[in-house]
């Protein structure tokens, strides 16, 4: 678990989203067709606790750390979220929602009023909305995962010289590596919003969110919240239009997912390997998939050359869990690159690994390579007019041309 945070922390303040513009360029995807503790937060639901005159009854906020997701380090690194909106000014004296209006005209003075109403919701959120210990939420674009945190003090204004590091809310991150394999398609549906700070309440995602962060999982909506939620989240509050409502979503973000959820509900278990394997056939190598017991720590051999035996030669190990994977595995993989004299491996980990396996193979840049769930969709899309027919039947993709959505800063 993260060290404490260095924030003190203060009394919540009462804690929204508008859509984006969309530019005129157009991307092609592939689709398919048509110091707390925590845990007792967690366990108590929606009942209403306090610590110090601190509500503990956590709302969910996605809050993005940059159209790429460039600030996601030094976010996990200073134990903050936010960022962004660097035309406006400090938001420390404007105490209210017409306060935070004027700051945004002023920092976008050709702005619609749709945009500056756009704007103001999610500063304003993250200015008075958000109470301490509610979670954030912060997909990772670099990694593919998502890290999960409490906010534990009130809006602060950074003196960072670059200005998009200024507006944040300190949070204590409690997790940094659940991986997007371990939540259901229609929360990462609400995840894909495109706007910067929103609250996450459909379906019942605040309580699942919690789950998440607690296990590791999300167990999906309970029978008797998740349609009260959504409904209740289609009826946007004054002054507030909620993100889980908005059209603006990252379409390609939700393509991807619905097919990584396709892949690994045709394709889990040994049948995984299989699919890694063509993958990898697509690419030039000849394979060789081993039985699915005694494989001494490698799934696929792989090699060029008419036999397989010219250099490069991998041996491939596939694990399809949607949790990361620990040091053992690596370790195990290392040892089989020695001792079946391979030149290099390649580590196909659906789920992604952990902070203790992605330090140990800092030095392992040019023999071991690591695909997490992005990384192998990215190769079946890159090969797959050139994958068995068998298999795209399996896996029917075509692509589409849409128009990119511009994201809120």
């Amino acid at each position: 678990m993260p060290p404490s945070p260095p924030w003190s922390v203060a009394r919540p303040r009462p804690t929204s989203q508008h859509p984006s513009d969309a530019s005129d360029s157009v991307s092609r995807i592939w689709s398919l067709p048509p110091a707390w503790n925590i845990w007792p937060v967690l366990h108590a639901g929606r009942a209403a606790l306090t610590r110090e005159g601190v509500s503990v009854t956590p709302r969910v906020w996605l809050v993005r750390a940059g159209r790429h997701g460039e600030r996601a380090g030094w976010a996990l690194d200073n134990q903050v979220a936010g960022g962004g909106f660097r035309e406006v000014d400090d938001l420390t004296q404007a105490t209210t929602r017409n306060a935070v209006a004027s700051r945004v005209r002023a920092g976008f003075p050709e702005a619609k009023p749709n945009l500056v109403a756009n704007y103001t919701g999610q500063l304003w959120a993250l200015r008075e909305r958000i109470a301490v210990g509610d979670i954030v939420v912060m997909p990772m674009k670099t990694s593919g995962q998502i890290a999960l945190g409490k906010v534990v003090d009130g809006y602060r204004h950074l003196t960072d010289p670059d200005p998009e590091r200024r507006h944040v809310r300190p949070v204590h991150w409690l997790r940094t590596d659940v991986p997007r394999t371990a939540i259901k398609q229609d929360l990462l549906y609400t995840l894909g919003a495109f706007l910067t700070i929103c609250e996450v309440s459909r379906n019942d995602g605040a309580w699942r969110m919690t789950q998440v962060l607690k296990s590791g999982h999300d167990p999906g909506a309970r029978p008797a919240v998740g349609a009260s939620a959504a409904a209740a989240s289609d009826v946007p509050q004054a002054g507030d239009v909620e993100a889980d409502a908005s059209p603006a979503v990252d379409v390609e973000r939700y393509a991807r997912d619905r097919i990584t959820s396709t892949v690994i509900e045709h394709y889990a278990g040994h049948k995984l390997e299989h699919l890694v394997a063509a993958v990898l056939r697509a690419e030039g190598f000849s394979c060789t998939v081993t039985k699915a017991s005694g494989d001494g720590g490698v799934d696929v051999f792989a090699g060029r050359g008419p036999f397989g035996l010219d250099s490069p030669r991998l041996v491939v190990q596939v694990k399809s869990d949607a949790t990361p994977v620990g040091v053992d595995v690596v370790q195990k993989l290392q040892g089989a690159l020695s001792s079946h004299g391979a030149d290099q491996a390649l580590l196909v980990a659906w789920g992604g690994i952990n902070g203790h396996a992605r330090a140990l193979l800092i030095n392992q840049h040019f023999r071991i390579r690591v695909w997490d769930a992005d990384d192998l969709i990215d190769a079946v899309c890159r090969n797959y007019l050139r994958l068995p027919d068998e298999l795209r039947a399996e896996l029917p993709l075509k692509q589409v041309w849409v128009l990119v959505e511009e994201e809120t800063p």
